[in-house]
């Protein structure tokens, strides 16, 4: 028997290359993948000459949570469900500040994201840095609460599912009840997950 604390194996990826949802009209992009986020070419699809600030936030797995220690992160989704919700908040953001966003950018990757690697990255053209700034933290909040992607953080002792925002607890698995019907009726959502969601 595998020991808990080995790094957990690579999952099968769904898809390969990038999954994507690019609306021209709002100018916003939002996309799922399981290879390394390219900041560069973030930074380089929400650049407009009304501009004059771009705002990048990139979060990254931390190598603990509330002072455990963390191998790795595992994230999950539906992409067909999370990438629209993924574009309704680009939108929605777009439209609510249409004066001075000028485009919008989300990408969040799937799968084993290491320690000191990118898990999601948004980037934004604001025509001043403040709105930026506001609407980058706005945009982050909503996407934690909104989207549709599960996270398992892999501890020394086992892994847990929770739900993808700071704060969340989640529930350590049992290593014998990790059988072929963990992913049964609950539609491949972790059951930890659903029995602490409180929206």
């Amino acid at each position: 028997m595998a020991s808990v604390t080995e790094y957990p194996p690579e999952p099968t990826r769904a898809f390969t290359g990038i999954k994507s949802i690019e609306d021209t009209a709002t100018n916003t992009f939002v996309g799922l993948t399981y290879d390394k986020l390219d900041i560069n070419a973030s930074i380089d699809r929400v650049r407009s000459p009304k501009a004059g600030a771009i705002v990048v936030f990139v979060g990254t797995t931390r190598d603990n949570f509330e002072g455990k220690p963390i191998t790795t992160l595992e994230y999950t989704t539906y992409p067909p469900l999370s990438l629209l919700t993924l574009s309704t908040i680009a939108k929605s953001l777009k439209t609510d500040n249409s004066h001075y966003l000028h485009s919008l950018s989300i990408i969040h990757r799937l799968g084993i994201v290491p320690i000191s690697e990118d898990s999601i990255v948004i980037t934004l053209s604001t025509s001043h840095r403040a709105e930026g700034w506001k609407i980058a933290e706005q945009c982050l909040e909503m996407v934690k609460d909104k989207v549709e992607i599960w996270k398992r953080e892999w501890f020394v002792e086992g892994g847990v599912w929770r739900a993808n925002r700071d704060g969340r607890q989640g529930v350590l698995e049992e290593e014998e009840e990790d059988d072929d019907d963990g992913e049964g009726e609950g539609g491949g959502v972790p059951v930890e997950y659903l029995e602490q969601e409180d929206r």
